[in-house]
């Protein structure tokens, strides 16, 4: 298992909170071994895939379905050794049954329409005995993680889905429910092992703050290098820690307001994520 110092270097550029917590979830449920292949699905900007990389000599695979977020991936990864990106489908995995000793299924479920058909082709392509890490939304979301569609909601049964004022629901087919997920999960042949859900305190309006404005900021190049290189989550090496630099004190803010979090909130909090352990039978 990852030792909670590397995994605090390779997150220690980390706005996003709850994006900590699924990073550490996700590497106690899959254990890097050189031996295993591992499939991220979708995998982004390949942020996972660079911190499989920065670990072990796992063999890696990186599929995504948006053509201009796989270019992002191959200026991110694609320079790493042993890692394989495909341009592909969910519903149409372009790989044999029974490939992959684990599957990455983070942040993708809640974008789809069938959710148990993409998770039905996940199972395909596991081998026997091989385990899915999955994390979506929560639809009891913490107030101020978003407080500009949870007013929505309230008051309108509605909310933003689209541009900088989106939040949690940009882009998303559905937030989700504990047992909805759990319910999509076993109609596609998976048993759950566990099951998590975390990150209830938070600063106001984070989510807009890091997506909305701090994202397009970050990747317009018009951040001072230094600060450029705090905000980077591809890079665990190249920030200094100074505080000095307004990110870093940004971070430090960030981070006090996480410091009552822990990995597994009590049924029924609001929480950012919820996150799920899979197992494809033997």
């Amino acid at each position: 298992m990852i030792d909670a110092q590397t995994l605090d270097r390779m997150t220690r550029n980390e706005a996003d909170m709850a994006f900590k917590r699924r990073v550490r979830t996700i590497f106690e449920w899959i254990e890097p071994t050189d031996d295993k292949v591992i499939l991220d699905c979708a995998c982004g900007r390949g942020f996972y895939l660079n911190m499989f990389r920065y670990v072990s000599n796992c063999r890696l695979v990186g599929l995504e379905l948006e053509w201009p977020i796989i270019e992002k991936a191959r200026r991110h990864v694609g320079h790493l050794p042993d890692v394989m990106l495909n341009n592909a489908n969910i519903y149409h995995l372009p790989y044999a049954d029974d490939t992959f000793d684990a599957v990455i299924l983070s942040e993708i479920l809640e974008h789809i329409e069938d959710d148990v058909a993409g998770l039905r082709e996940v199972y395909r392509v596991l081998k026997p005995g091989g385990v899915v890490a999955i994390t979506v939304p929560n639809a009891n979301y913490p107030f101020w993680w978003d407080p500009i569609n949870k007013s929505l909601e309230a008051a309108f049964n509605t909310h933003i889905g689209r541009g900088p004022l989106a939040g949690i629901w940009a882009n998303h087919v559905r937030l989700y429910e504990r047992d909805a997920l759990c319910d999509a999960v076993r109609a596609a042949g998976f048993a759950i092992e566990e099951e998590r859900a975390f990150t209830h305190y938070c600063f106001p309006f984070i989510h807009n703050l890091v997506y909305g404005f701090g994202k397009p900021l970050l990747e317009s190049g018009l951040l001072p290098r230094a600060m450029a290189n705090a905000a980077d989550r591809t890079t665990f090496d190249k920030n200094n820690g100074s505080i000095l630099n307004p990110i870093n004190l940004g971070l430090k803010v960030l981070n006090f307001f996480d410091r009552k979090n822990v990995m597994s909130e009590p049924v029924g909090r609001s929480t950012v994520n919820l996150c799920v352990k899979g197992r494809k039978s033997s």
